[in-house]
């Protein structure tokens, strides 16, 4: 099998989940850059697991009622790619941290621009939280599903600390 799909309506646009039948491998926004291409292969079943989990945990994180995600995940990249992904991770609901920072926390404080390549090429957005990611000064910087959105997440989580270091 090749995988697995699903169309999710969120506050925040139409959302697509796939998976490998084990594991989830994307979360894709209706306007996103990196979306999936529309001949995937996939076959839509959205009763499948971890699709129906996924789509369960957010429609909770979506009414306020869930802030991590306990997900099987499964992103497709690099070494250096799923490193960063997984340090985005730890991120916790509520918070934000510079490109910079998180190249601190990965050991290579030279690395802002690559970590944010990485960032942005991430498969499983808001489950793996790239829109936490803000530019050193604070500012919004590019989001793949675009800056409003990345706003309106952030709002959603009533971002209460920001930690550019």
């Amino acid at each position: 099998m090749s995988g697995i799909f699903a169309h999710l309506q969120s506050p925040i646009g139409r959302l697509l989940i796939t998976s490998d039948g084990e594991s989830l491998t994307g979360l894709y926004m209706e306007t996103e850059r990196y979306a999936m291409p529309r001949d995937s292969g996939l076959l839509e079943d959205p009763a499948r697991e971890p699709l129906a989990a996924a789509a369960a945990q957010l429609a909770e994180y979506f009414a306020g009622r869930r802030r991590r995600f306990d997900l099987p995940l499964a992103a497709q990249g690099t070494d250096f790619q799923r490193r960063v992904w997984s340090e985005l991770t730890k991120i916790e609901f509520g918070s934000t941290l510079s490109y910079g920072g998180l190249a601190r926390r990965l050991g290579n404080p030279g690395a802002s621009r690559a970590v944010g390549l990485a960032n942005g090429r991430n498969p499983i957005s808001i489950i793996v939280p790239c829109h936490r990611v803000i530019g050193a000064d604070g500012t919004l910087t590019g989001y793949g599903g675009g800056l409003a959105r990345k706003q309106w997440l952030l709002r959603h989580e009533g971002v209460v600390r920001s930690s550019a270091g």
